[in-house]
């Protein structure tokens, strides 16, 4: 392996971790701030929480969700982690991105529908937020043994293609 791409795993690592720390504060942070849309409010205080939540999920949170998609799939890579638990976090992983695009399609509908549409009450959206993010974080810091659960060997090996660079090897 090229030594600078083993050099380069601890950083990425940290972008993938700064990234997630980002994204998913966001996606706590947004439900609540969407909970606020009410014409009630005052338009003056109703247009900054509009404006907030758009900028908040168009420049911040999605922009970190994709950093941390991208470091994610890198890493997986770059470290050969073709493991049962890494393939439970997918899923978890592709939970949060709905959740995201749930999030999108809120912002837009009370955008397109200002008076008619009731956002939900966060409460319940950050519950449901919870449960991936509390089983990525057990899966990555426990690394459970699921080798019995059956998976096919394609998933479990690489298919033998080269990468355009060495990996590390353990």
């Amino acid at each position: 392996m090229n030594p600078w791409l083993e050099g380069a795993i601890p950083y990425v690592k940290a972008l993938h971790i700064a990234a997630l720390v980002i994204w998913c504060a966001g996606l706590f942070a947004l439900p609540l701030m969407l909970a606020r849309h009410d014409p009630a409010i005052g338009q003056a205080d109703y247009s900054r929480i509009r404006l907030a939540t758009h900028y908040g999920y168009t420049w911040v949170v999605t922009p970190a969700a994709a950093l941390a998609v991208v470091a994610g799939t890198l890493l997986i890579f770059l470290r050969e982690l073709f493991v049962v638990w890494m393939f439970a976090k997918l899923v978890f992983v592709a939970l949060l991105v709905g959740f995201h695009a749930w999030v999108g399609h809120t912002m837009v509908t009370v955008a397109e529908t200002e008076g008619e549409h009731q956002t939900p009450e966060p409460l319940l959206p950050l519950l449901v937020l919870l449960v991936p993010v509390l089983a990525i974080l057990f899966l990555v810091l426990a690394k459970p043994e699921l080798e019995n659960i059956p998976l096919p060997d394609w998933l479990m090996e690489p298919m033998g293609g080269q990468l355009p660079f060495d990996v590390p090897r353990r």
